[in-house]
Parts: C-alpha cells; sequence; structure tokens
C-alpha cells in the first residue's frame, strides 16, 4: 500500500465560493484557498485549518497578512486586469479566529496614482473584524482580463451589441 494516499477531504465552502486552483509553491501551504466574485468585488476565504494555527491553535497573523494581501492584492486585478506586486501591507490585529472557523478578506480601491493603488480592506470572521488596514501594490504589467473582472465583464457585455 501507498504512503502517499490523500489525506482528509477539505469541507466544502460556502455557497458562491469556488476554489482557487493554487497548488504549487507557497499557495499550496497556504491552501485550499477559495474566491466568491460578485457585482466586480472579489472576496476570499478559507477554514483555518491546523497547519494555519500558531500554539493557541487560533490563526497565525503570518496567515492572516497573506489572505489579506491576496485578497486585498486582487482589487488591482479586478478592477484593471493588472498583475500586481506588494510595495506596504500594513495591518491591525483585533481579534482571532479558531482552528475550523470560516474567515474571509476583502477591500476596496482607495487610489490610483502614478502605477500604485492603495486598497483598504478587512479580513473578518463571521460578525468579527480579525484585521482591518491598507495595502499598496505596484501595477507591474497588464494582462489579459480573467472572468469576474470589470475589463472582463465590459468586454463580455460588449461582445453582445455587435
Amino acid at each position: 500500500m501507498s504512503d502517499d494516499v490523500m489525506g482528509e477531504v477539505p469541507r466544502p465552502p460556502p455557497q458562491g465560493f469556488i476554489n482557487v486552483d493554487w497548488t504549487r509553491g507557497f499557495g499550496r501551504q497556504v491552501g485550499p484557498l477559495f474566491r466568491k466574485d460578485q457585482e466586480g468585488r472579489r472576496v476570499m476565504g478559507l477554514y483555518v485549518e491546523e497547519h494555519h494555527t500558531n500554539g493557541m491553535m487560533n490563526a497565525h497573523g503570518g496567515l492572516l497578512m497573506t489572505l489579506a494581501d491576496m485578497a486585498w492584492g486582487n482589487v488591482v486585478s479586478m478592477e484593471r486586469s493588472m498583475f500586481w506586486v506588494t510595495v506596504r501591507l500594513t495591518c491591525d490585529f483585533l481579534d482571532a479566529a479558531a482552528s475550523g472557523e470560516w474567515i474571509e478578506a476583502g477591500g476596496e480601491l482607495i487610489s490610483d496614482e502614478d502605477g500604485l493603488y492603495v486598497v483598504r480592506g478587512r479580513v473578518w470572521c463571521a460578525e468579527r473584524t480579525l484585521v482591518s488596514g491598507t495595502g499598496v501594490f505596484k501595477a507591474v504589467r497588464p494582462r489579459a482580463p480573467r472572468p469576474g473582472e470589470k475589463a472582463f465583464l465590459g468586454a463580455a457585455q460588449g461582445a453582445g451589441d455587435v
């Protein structure tokens, strides 16, 4: 018998969330990660699993910052269909999420100047805000619009008008 059998099957995400198929490199350590696109906004989420926790079995601050970085940076993707890198991430840790809880993150673009995008965001668990803060992201280069992004939605709407 092989010792490389699949482990525990993750719980399905809440309704409307789909799997972010990020299985290489760092994403493999963070996941499984899910997203929901709605009205030009993206929310990312995950269940806090044992490998995400600190000594108190709460979500590790590094995990919360990673989720914030990905969700807040994705605002640039949603708004502009651009590859981006993080310049600065400022996080205020306000509460904890225990192992097994579902957490989500999202943000909004508050400034777009000279190729730098400032996003205000938060990470939450049910009604509790876990992290609030801002991120500064630099647009690296444009890319083809992906489903859910404003440029993609605009192109899709325009395609039917011909």
